[in-house]
This record gives C-alpha cells, sequence and structure tokens, in this order.
C-alpha cells in the first residue's frame, strides 16, 4: 500500500536500512572456511550439505580442516531436493541433538536454507509452522541471534548465502513458503567460483536464471519510500527498491546478460563462472534487502502443486520444478503487464541485460537460449489449474505487497493464462 493510498494523515517512509553479510570471494577461497569457522568461536560444527556435495570430497576436506584446528564436526547429507517439511524436520532434529554450537552450509539453496533452519532450531527451539509466514504459520518473530552460521554456495543463483530467507514446500497445501528475519542472514558468505565449475548444465541455466530473477524483481519492485513510515522494530527485511539495491541488481542484471549463456554451455568457462557467483550474490544482497514480487509468488504454487515433471540435466531424474525455473516462466508476463507500470524501469533493465528495450522480450530470448521451458504447459499445468496457482500466489502477500502495483487475483489470472 501505498502512503497515498492509506488516507489521509499517512506518513511515508523516509528510511531504508541495508543488511549485508559479510562476504569472502575468489578462487580457492573454500580453503579459508575453517579460519573463519575458528574465529566465530565455533567448538563443534555440523556441516550441512547434500549427498552430491559429500561424495564430491568436500565435506571430509572441511572436517579435516576443521580437526586441524581442533575444531570437531559431523556431516549432514541428507537433503534430497528443495527443502520440504519432512525433510526440515529430519534436519532439525539432527542439529538439536548433537551439541552443536555452529553450522557450515555447503551446496545449492538448499542446503543453505537447510542450514539456516538447523542455526534456528538448535538455538531457539519451537515448532516449524512457529516461524513460516502467515497465513500458513504464525509468522512468529525470531527472538534473537541464532548460532554462526556460514554459508558456502556451490551453484550461483538463489544467493541464500546472504539472505534472511528459508523457502518450504509443504506438499500436503499444495505451496511453498518461508521464513524470513533479518536474525537468519549467514555470519559470513564464502563466495568460490571454483565450486561452481561441476555444476551441471540444467542447474546452471536454472539458477542464472533465478539470480536474473532476484535482481530483475528487486530493481523493479516499489520504491522503499512508498511504504507507511514503520518503527524500527517493525520495519520488515523487505523494504522495497532503493539507491543501494538498485546499484547491486543493475550489476547483477548486467553480469547475467553478459555470462549465463556462456556458463550454460560451456561450464568450464571460469570467467563466465566468475560472472555468475558475482551475479547470484549481489542479486541476493539487492533481493534481501528490496524484496521480490509477482514471479516469485507464483513460483511458489508453481514448484508445489505438480511434481510430473523432471528437469533436464538434474541428477536423480526426480520430478519436481526447479526454483528457477518456476520463477522464470511467468517473467516474461509478468514484465509485460510491469511496463505500463514502470516503463522506465523496465527498459533501463532490459537495456542493462542485452542491449533492447523489451524486457520481456529479453527475459524470454535468454530463457529459450539456456533451453529453459518457456511455458506452464510444458511442467505438465493445465487451464483447470489457474484457481488453485492464483489462490497459492495470493498467500504470498510478502511478495506481492513489494509490486511496484496492487496486484489483483485478475492480474495473476492474466499473468498466468498468459504463460500457459
Amino acid at each position: 500500500m501505498t502512503a497515498a493510498a492509506a488516507g489521509a494523515g499517512a506518513t511515508a517512509e523516509t528510511v531504508f536500512t541495508f543488511d549485508a553479510t559479510p562476504i569472502v570471494f575468489g578462487d580457492g577461497c573454500f580453503d579459508e572456511v575453517d579460519f573463519q569457522v575458528a574465529r566465530l568461536g565455533v567448538t563443534r560444527a555440523l556441516l550441512v550439505c547434500d549427498p552430491h556435495v559429500a561424495a564430491s570430497g568436500l565435506a571430509g576436506r572441511l572436517a579435516a580442516a576443521l580437526a586441524a584446528r581442533g575444531i570437531t564436526s559431523e556431516v549432514y547429507d541428507q537433503i534430497a531436493g528443495e527443502p520440504s517439511e519432512e525433510s526440515a524436520r529430519a534436519a532439525i532434529a539432527a542439529a538439536q541433538g548433537g551439541g552443536f554450537d555452529g553450522f557450515v552450509g555447503v551446496g545449492g539453496g538448499s542446503a543453505l536454507d537447510t542450514a539456516k533452519l538447523c542455526a534456528l532450531f538448535a538455538t531457539h527451539g519451537g515448532e516449524l509452522l512457529d516461524y513460516v509466514n502467515k497465513p500458513i504459520g504464525q509468522g512468529r518473530q525470531v527472538p534473537g541471534p541464532v548460532l554462526p552460521l556460514i554459508a558456502v554456495p556451490t551453484t550461483s543463483g538463489t544467493g541464500s548465502e546472504v539472505t534472511s530467507v528459508i523457502v518450504l514446500d509443504f506438499p500436503r497445501l499444495g505451496l511453498k513458503t518461508g521464513i524470513s528475519h533479518r536474525y537468519l542472514r549467514p555470519r559470513v558468505a564464502v563466495v568460490d567460483p571454483l565450486l561452481s565449475l561441476s555444476c551441471p548444465r540444467g542447474v546452471t541455466a536454472a539458477a542464472g536464471l533465478d539470480a536474473l530473477a532476484h535482481a530483475l524483481e528487486a530493481f523493479t519492485a516499489r520504491p522503499y519510500g512508498a511504504r507507511l513510515h514503520s518503527t524500527p522494530e517493525e520495519r520488515p527485511p523487505y523494504q522495497g527498491a532503493g539507491p543501494l539495491t538498485d546499484a547491486l541488481a543493475a550489476r547483477a542484471i548486467e553480469l547475467v546478460g553478459r555470462s549465463l549463456r556462456r556458463a550454460v554451455s560451456e561450464g568450464s568457462d571460469l570467467d563466465a563462472r566468475r560472472d555468475m557467483a558475482l551475479a547470484a550474490t549481489s542479486a541476493g544482497i539487492a533481493f534481501g534487502n528490496a524484496g521480490v514480487h509477482v514471479p516469485h509468488a507464483l513460483a511458489y504454487p508453481i514448484a508445489s502443486l505438480k511434481h510430473a515433471w523432471s528437469p533436464p540435466g538434474y541428477p536423480g531424474g526426480a520430478a519436481f520444478v526447479p526454483h528457477g525455473l518456476a520463477v522464470a516462466v511467468t517473467s516474461p508476463a509478468t514484465y509485460r503487464r510491469l511496463q505500463s507500470a514502470s516503463p522506465e524501469r523496465c527498459r533501463e533493465a532490459a537495456r542493462l541485460l542485452d542491449g533492447s528495450d523489451d524486457l520481456a522480450t529479453a527475459f524470454a530470448r535468454l530463457m529459450a537460449a539456456v533451453g529453459a521451458p518457456a511455458t506452464l504447459g510444458e511442467l505438465g499445468y493445465e487451464e483447470s489449474d489457474l484457481p488453485a496457482l492464483i489462490e497459492g500466489a495470493l498467500k504470498q502477500q510478502r511478495l506481492l505487497t513489494m509490486a511496484p502495483w496492487d496486484v489483483t487475483a485478475a492480474d495473476l489470472e492474466a499473468i498466468v493464462r498468459a504463460s500457459l
């Protein structure tokens, strides 16, 4: 809601905050993770990763480096796909029962988000739905800082290494939602582009489109000054676009436009991998402060309602819609609608992305170039699924309120129809 829409006497926001995780970036910086763990005073760490990261030897390598510093550790690698209610409960039980005083997440967004859950519940306890966003959960505030967490991404997309967000799938409810609080930001992000060199083509494409979506939605979000004034205690993590988030988002858009195609087609291109690692982290900081909006709100039900499509290029052959593809598939239609609400922003973003002046077309062109599905129909959705998709998106008000126009159910229906 804008200050004008709130009626007489409303006061527009004049203040924004900008939170950012300290970042260690560069080729080979994975070898500094043990130093960062020790620096934070951790004596017993849980290393959270997926089976592929464990099999690669990274977890064992880190455990040995920690042991050399006198820090004990255990590896938790039972992460299958994106975090779900079931997998979250299992990880929380492991975190609460091991006497850990610090956590290291190594992997894609699933591992990093699971590590955040471990840090949260090992510190404060409670039930999973206590902290999940309303109306799905109770939306309780995290009561205080959590145990130290270091985030080490091996993909370039989610930006989870620098955000305050945990995304969870609730299959029994048919939607995704999340937990968001500034205390959930990792204490340190260690971003080593070398770790992404083995990332499969399909994963690289989906993650890269997610990074682009984060940057574009932060860049086109409602300005922070369009919110109503709030006290410091009430100020939300997502505050709207501002000068600092604009600068990071713009740079991320430019980097993705320059390098995602090469990172997908030539995975060993280290320059492209560096660009994408920097883009993902920059976009993560941007959207972690400014917020995301319509494509992400729609992505949650898109990724959760049906598990009938197996993404090519993903190991294991599981049926699911990767988050980046779920976000991307409605982005062109969203930006066609948004161009009337925020034309200058959309034109500027298109110029940054590929030198054109039509953001919807530029986004669709990049999707095609990296082999992403262009329609919801390709993911198994039909017109009969529209009501459930719209209902699921409407529950994501934390995101929809960041759009630069007041989004209605009719807007969402038009966007979804155009994306079938």
